[in-house]
């Protein structure tokens, strides 16, 4: 691993044990062994540091999301296969996020921050509405459909039962099944 892997690997592991409010930069750079100074080579500021364990460290759904070819597998196949890597993702993005609620100023800063990089929270959504759209248009999807409802009941659902197996401590075992549970509805 080089400098850079090193940083994400030690804010990964702060930020999940306290959260992004309560991890400092200096805390994650002497975790990885290395000055602040050397942080900062490599990350602009802790919300760059955020979005590379959210994107770099953490289950891959962005990377999914980008590689859902419309025509290719079936959409429930490939559905199903999202469904459990946002599952995961969210289960493990819960214990590190949540804590940007924590203030209204630190939730505005980090919300600014974000918007400045054009990312955030809403992109996996927009980007399975997409996919969702493409499938529709090749007829793989009922032109009656919502491609965008679509989308926002799944991942809502796959939000809504991260938090809960994030809460009650559940390890992730038989996210298969409840991945296929929550696709189920949309195709029937």
């Amino acid at each position: 691993m080089g400098t850079r892997d090193d940083i994400l690997a030690a804010a990964a592991e702060i930020m999940r044990e306290r959260g992004y409010a309560r991890a400092t930069t200096k805390e994650i750079a002497r975790a990885a062994g290395y000055s602040e100074a050397a942080l900062y080579k490599h990350f602009t500021d802790k919300t760059e540091i955020f979005l590379g364990v959210l994107a770099e460290r953490l289950p891959a759904l962005n990377d999914l999301l980008g590689n859902l070819n419309p025509g290719k597998g079936t959409v429930r196949g490939n559905l199903v296969k999202l469904a459990r890597t946002a599952l995961e993702f969210y289960a493990e993005s819960f214990p590190i996020a949540a804590s940007l609620f924590s203030t209204h100023e630190l939730l505005t800063a980090h919300r600014n921050a974000v918007a400045e990089r054009g990312s955030g929270p809403r992109h996996p959504q927009l980007a399975l509405g997409q996919y969702l759209r493409a499938e529709q248009r090749l007829g793989r999807l009922p032109r009656t459909a919502d491609p965008d409802a679509m989308a926002a009941l799944l991942l809502g659902a796959c939000f809504q039962q991260a938090f809960l197996i994030a809460f009650e401590g559940e390890p992730p075992a038989g996210l298969d099944t409840l991945a296929r549970s929550l696709v189920r509805p949309l195709l029937p």
